[in-house]
């Protein structure tokens, strides 16, 4: 069973990279599109294959949940790849200095 897991959470660590870099470009809801398919539409029914008529057990279940993050690693990787970074680049730069509000010295006389 340790190799299993061992590959599970080398995994997990390669996914939460992944997904943390999507939504800091701001693709929540691409992320999440991306979650819910791997693990329903991939993981759960993976799992039950494995555990139950393949008979591995509590192995197998851990192996839909690998299978599962195989895909998202996989769509995330591709999102990733695609991505113009000087266009992101340019929009955080866009965002923040649209979000940036003018101090003036009567704002900042509290902190005396």
């Amino acid at each position: 069973m340790m190799p299993v897991l061992a590959a599970s959470d080398f995994m997990d660590g390669i996914q939460c990279t992944l997904s943390g870099a999507a939504r800091g470009c701001g693709w929540q809801k691409f992320c999440s599109y991306v979650n819910l398919g791997a693990y329903y539409v991939v993981g759960i029914p993976s799992a039950v294959i494995f555990a139950f008529f393949l008979h591995i057990g509590g192995k197998g279940l851990w192996m839909g949940i690998i299978c599962a993050m195989l895909v998202q690693i996989s769509v995330l990787v591709a999102a990733i790849m695609r991505t113009n970074w000087d266009h992101e680049a340019k929009k955080a730069r866009e965002r923040l200095y649209t979000a940036a509000v003018p101090l003036d010295l009567e704002t900042l006389s509290f902190l005396n």
